[in-house]
C-alpha cells in the first residue's frame, strides 16, 4: 500500500497532482525507506513541502529528511560547478563536450536541486584515442576504459566523472546499436549551452539515449525510479516534434519493447498524458519493468542477489539475464553472446591474476 503513497508524492513533486491525505507514522517510515531505496529522497521531499502541515510526516522524520535534502542540494550545486569546470577544461584543449543525464536532467525538474545526484557523464568529441590524449595532457590519472567511456578516479572533491568517447553505451544487439549510434551522432551538433555553464544535448538525443540506457540496465541488472522519473521529466519538457522523430525510429533503433513498457509504467504511476507518449503502452512488459524497479531499487542494488556470495550471485545473474528473453529476445540473446565471448577471452587474464572476476582490472 505504501507504494501508492510513494507514487502520489512523486506526482505531486513533478507537478502532475495536488492533494494528499493523512497517513500513519509507520506508513511515513515505509515511504521514507522506499524513497531511500530509489534515490528519490530529494524529489519526494519537494512534494512534502507543498503539503499542509497537518498531513506532513512527524517532526522527527521531517527533520531527518530535511537534513539529507540539504546534502542533496549541496551535492547538486557541486556537480553543476564541476560539470562547468570540466566543460571549460576540454574547451581549453579544443574539444567540444556536453553533459549526459545527471545534471542535464536535474535542471529540468520543478525543483532543480531535488534530484539525487550520482556522477557526471560528459561526452567529449574525438574518439577514444583523442580523448585519452586530452586526459593525459590535462594531467588526469589513467582511468578504466569501458566500451564507451573512461571512468576517471574520484577527484579531490569527491566527484566521479565518466568521460564518454561514444555518445552512448548503446544496445546489445549490434545491428540496432549501430543505428542508434548513427542517430545520436546526427544530434551531436545540436547541443545547447545552459545557464549552469555546460552544454546539454538535444531533447531528441536525450529521449533516445536515455531510453537505451534504461533498457541496458534492465537487461543486465536492474533499474530504479530515478531513471524512470528522469524520463517522465524529459517527456514533459519535449516538443511534439521531438517525440514524433524519436517515436518514428523506435523499432529500427531497437527500442520498441522498452518504450512500450515505459509508457505503460509512466501512464499508471505518473498519469502520463497520452499525447506525450512515444508509442502504445505495453502492459505485459510495463508490469515487468515496474516489478523489477520496485524489487531491486536503484539499479537493482537492493535485490536479494546483492547479498549473495560471488559464485551464487554469478549463477543468479546468468539466470536473471536469460529470464529477460520474453521481454526482448534479440537484445538478451546478444547480451549473452557478447558476455560469453568476453568471458572466454578473459580466461588467460584470470589465470594470470588468479581472480575469478577481473571487473576492476585496468584495460
Amino acid at each position: 500500500m505504501h507504494y501508492e503513497n510513494f507514487y502520489k508524492l512523486l506526482r505531486i513533486a513533478c507537478g502532475s497532482e495536488e492533494g494528499f491525505t493523512k497517513i500513519s507514522d509507520s506508513e511515513w517510515l515505509r515511504v521514507y525507506d522506499e524513497a531511500t531505496r530509489q534515490m528519490e529522497l530529494g524529489v519526494v521531499y519537494s512534494a512534502l513541502r507543498k503539503l499542509p502541515q497537518d498531513v506532513q510526516p512527524p517532526m522527527e522524520i521531517m527533520f531527518q529528511w530535511a537534513s539529507e535534502v540539504e546534502n542533496i542540494k549541496g551535492f547538486n550545486e557541486l556537480l553543476n560547478a564541476e560539470a562547468a569546470r570540466y566543460t571549460q577544461m576540454f574547451a581549453g584543449v579544443g574539444l567540444r563536450s556536453f553533459i549526459l543525464k545527471g545534471p542535464a536532467n536535474a535542471r529540468l525538474y520543478p525543483d532543480v536541486f531535488s534530484r539525487q545526484p550520482g556522477d557526471i557523464d560528459i561526452w567529449v568529441e574525438g574518439g577514444l584515442k583523442k580523448v585519452r590524449q586530452a586526459l593525459k595532457d590535462l594531467g588526469f590519472a589513467k582511468g578504466f576504459a569501458a566500451s564507451h567511456h573512461i571512468h576517471l578516479p574520484t577527484n579531490e572533491k569527491g566527484v566521479i566523472v565518466e568521460v564518454h568517447f561514444r555518445p552512448s553505451s548503446g544496445n546489445w544487439n549490434p545491428v540496432s546499436a549501430r543505428r542508434l549510434q548513427k542517430f545520436l551522432k546526427t544530434e551531436l551538433d545540436n547541443a545547447t549551452l545552459v545557464p549552469e555553464g555546460f552544454y546539454v544535448p538535444s531533447m531528441k538525443f536525450a529521449l533516445a539515449m536515455q531510453l537505451s540506457h534504461i533498457q541496458r540496465h534492465f537487461t543486465e541488472g536492474g533499474i530504479g525510479f530515478r531513471q524512470l522519473v528522469d524520463y517522465y521529466i524529459l517527456l514533459k519538457n519535449s516538443t511534439e516534434s521531438d517525440r514524433s522523430e524519436v517515436a518514428s525510429r523506435l523499432k529500427t533503433l531497437g527500442l520498441w519493447h522498452i518504450a512500450g513498457a515505459l509508457m505503460w509504467l509512466l501512464q499508471n504511476v505518473f498519469h502520463l498524458d497520452e499525447k506525450l507518449m512515444l508509442c502504445k503502452p505495453d502492459e505485459f512488459r510495463g508490469k515487468w519493468l515496474l516489478g523489477i524497479a520496485l524489487e531491486g531499487g536503484n539499479f537493482g542494488r537492493y535485490g536479494a542477489e546483492e547479498q549473495m556470495n560471488f559464485v551464487r550471485r554469478w549463477f543468479k545473474k546468468r539466470i536473471f539475464v536469460f529470464g529477460r528473453m520474453k521481454f526482448d529476445f534479440w537484445e538478451v540473446f546478444w547480451r549473452s553472446v557478447l558476455y560469453w565471448r568476453q568471458f572466454v577471452n578473459d580466461i588467460p587474464v584470470r589465470i594470470k591474476l588468479r581472480k575469478l572476476s577481473i571487473r576492476n582490472v585496468q584495460r
